[in-house]
């Protein structure tokens, strides 16, 4: 169930995530979407929100042209 839980958030943080321009604003979309996927999941949210920043900032350094 846990496990299940993880990729929920996951998949919220990527779906809800916009790239930014700077590396400041990429954490910044990507903490506030991990943050809601973990609230509408009652997760943590300082978890979520982790999660979401660096998978955001990861996602726009290896895809720039998606961005």
């Amino acid at each position: 169930m846990r496990a299940a839980r993880i990729f929920g958030i996951l998949g919220l943080c990527v779906g809800l995530s916009a790239c930014g321009e700077s590396t400041g604003e990429q954490v910044l979309f990507g903490s506030a979407a991990g943050a809601a996927g973990s609230a509408l999941l009652h997760g943590n949210l300082v978890t979520g929100a982790a999660i979401g920043a660096a998978a955001n900032v990861i996602y726009c350094k290896e895809n720039p042209s998606k961005c």
